[in-house]
Formats: C-alpha cells, structure tokens, sequence
C-alpha cells in the first residue's frame, strides 16, 4: 500500500511533546537517544516523548514499537485525549476537515471525538471496560455516549458485534469479570469498534495473552480492519505482532523517533543500531 499524497492523511502529528515534572528550557536537548536517557539532568524532568511528526493515512496500520519507557503507549493516550500534551499540534481528517488542531478543542468536543470518531483497546481491559457492567452493556455505554438511545438497536448492535469478535452472544450479560483474560479482550475490541469509528488505537492488546490466544486476537484485529477499513495505530515491544499487523512502522527510543518506514523494509533491513538490535531478538 503506497502513502504518498499531501493532501490523502486521516491524521497528522507535528512536534508532539509530552513531559512530565518541571523541565528547563534545555531539557529535550539534553536528554534522548544520544544521552540513552530520557530524565533531564538539570530538572530531573522525564521527557515521555519529544518533536513526534508523522502522517496516518485512510485504511492504513501504522505500528509503534520500542522498549519499556520509550514513549510509545504515552503517545497513543495523548492521542485519545488520555493525557494533555506538553506541547505539538494533532490534525484529524474527521474534526472540521483537518483543519483545527485538535488538542485546542473544549472538553466537550474532546468527548465528542472520542465517542464517535475514536476507539481504544487497551493493554489491561480494566482500562476499557466497566467491570460492573455486562459485556454488552460495555458495548451499550459507548452507543449512548454516541447517541445511540434505541434499546433494541443497542442490543443487536452489541449482539452482532460479540459474533463478530468470536464472544458467546449468550454470554452477553454476563459481566467480563467472569471471562477470561483473551476474551475480556475480545468484548474491549468490541467496545472500540462500536461506532465504526475511522481511528482506533491498540495498546499493547496482546501482553500478558498465552501464545495461542494471542495469535487469536491477532486474527481477529487483522480480519476486521480488513472488513471495515480501520486506520489503526498498534503499539507494541513485540516486533511480531507489528510485523502480523501493521503497514508502516514508527521505531521510538528514549522518546524519539529513531526509525521509520515499511514494516516490511524495517524488518528486512533495519537501519538504525537499536532497531538491529530489537529486529536480532526476534530472529
């Protein structure tokens, strides 16, 4: 899949910056890859994430892999308004054409864009789902927060969605406290992709899954942004699910892009030292 028009992105990231503490006005500068460091020596500040510029294209999986502490799960709640940003500008085809930076707007249209044009599968479902709520019920919360108030429309939108990601619909109203973890994961997908929402993010879906669920929920994400066309932004530390499932993959280190290109390329021919390194360990 070919990227290459100016004017074809469904998402733009330039200069975005989160840091946590009190930094000085040298803290990007002396802290990143160069310094193998993200913890500003003057301030003490942590640079999370620093200048991240790129482009997300209609239908396209981009992929943002590094290790622990390299930004990557940061980037997407910035991204899905979990966290404020320090600083950098965000462009969403979906909000007034691409042409408001969407980290200005009010809490109210944040909320807007979130629920209708967005989804997030977190790393712990506890983070995505309601444990107190049944699993269609989960799904039912992101309908009314959408606008969806047809009680029979809820229920077979949450019914069809539960087939669709492989949950026993007679299972619907049984909370996700009772499944397990794969499947706790399958109901979050569900939730995500409620809306069909043109941007969905996953953050590290798979850890803590055993091999042959993982590879299920792999499956799963690969068939339905087929079938629907989800632009997708996956964060992993595992070089194999970024090669199962992304187009194009972002390399951070330290909080900086490092790498970038085709999955494929990046794979086969990595060019930085630490993307040799992490493309070595999966061999």
């Amino acid at each position: 899949m070919a990227y290459n028009s100016e004017n074809d992105w469904l998402l733009r990231v330039r200069g975005l910056t989160k840091i946590y503490g009190e930094p000085v006005n040298s803290s990007v500068d002396r802290t990143g890859p160069e310094f193998a460091s993200n913890i500003c020596p003057e301030s003490g500040a942590i640079v999370a994430i620093a200048n991240i510029d790129f482009d997300l294209y209609p239908g396209e999986v981009l992929g943002i892999v590094g290790e622990s502490g390299s930004g990557k799960s940061t980037l997407v709640q910035l991204l899905y308004f979990d966290q404020a940003a320090t600083s950098g500008t965000v462009l969403f085809r979906g909000v007034d054409e691409g042409r408001t930076d969407i980290l200005t707007l009010s809490n109210q249209r944040k909320r807007y864009v979130k629920n209708h044009l967005m989804g997030m599968v977190y790393q712990n479902p506890r983070d995505g789902l309601n444990f107190s709520f049944s699993s269609g019920g989960n799904i039912a919360e992101k309908l009314l927060m959408a606008g969806t108030f047809h009680v029979g429309n809820i229920r077979g939108r949450a019914s069809y969605l539960l087939t669709q990601t492989e949950v026993p619909v007679q299972r619907m109203d049984e909370t996700p406290a009772s499944f397990s973890g794969g499947m706790q994961q399958r109901v979050q997908i569900s939730k995500a992709i409620a809306n069909n929402p043109p941007l969905v993010f996953l953050d590290e879906v798979t850890s803590g899954l055993d091999v042959s669920v993982q590879a299920r929920v792999l499956d799963l994400i690969r068939r339905l942004q087929q079938e629907m066309g989800i632009s997708m932004i996956v964060v992993s530390h595992d070089l194999g699910v970024i090669r199962m499932l992304t187009d194009r993959t972002i390399v951070l280190k330290h909080g900086r892009i490092v790498e970038h290109g085709l999955t494929d390329q990046i794979l086969q021919d990595p060019q930085h030292a630490y993307t040799q390194l992490l493309v070595s360990s999966l061999l």
